[in-house]
């Protein structure tokens, strides 16, 4: 990787786990402020706060969170082109023990890397 794309992943990344801090600590309403245009544009603030409460508030208490993965992109399914890094984390909630969290930063048009998808699954 290039100095310049090694930036760039630092940036993502950092702009992710500011965003998960948000996530981690209730402040959904915060955390889609937070997000990508591209996000806000797709799932409204309420959408989106009835889905936090409804999936990952039971999971309860992260406990800890591994850095998995990093994939840059710059197209991606039922998402404008652009450029983006999927970040994934092996991550224990106090009742998800084992699961993966898939971040999508995305270089906004401010020229800032904002969170623009985010979705939990199990564990292999």
């Amino acid at each position: 990787m290039s100095l310049a794309a090694d930036e760039n992943l630092q940036a993502a990344t950092t702009a992710a786990e500011q965003w998960l801090a948000l996530v981690d600590s209730g402040h959904y309403g915060e955390s889609w402020e937070q997000a990508a245009s591209f996000f806000k544009e797709k799932v409204s603030k309420q959408d989106w706060l009835n889905a936090m409460n409804n999936g990952q508030a039971p999971l309860g208490k992260m406990q800890s969170r591994q850095f998995k993965s990093a994939q840059y992109e710059t197209k991606l399914p039922k998402a404008p082109e652009g450029k983006y890094f999927v970040l994934q984390f092996r991550t224990k909630f106090a009742n998800a023990p084992d699961v993966v969290e898939t971040v999508t930063p995305m270089l906004d048009k401010d020229g800032q890397w904002r969170v623009s998808g985010y979705y939990i699954r199990p564990a292999d």
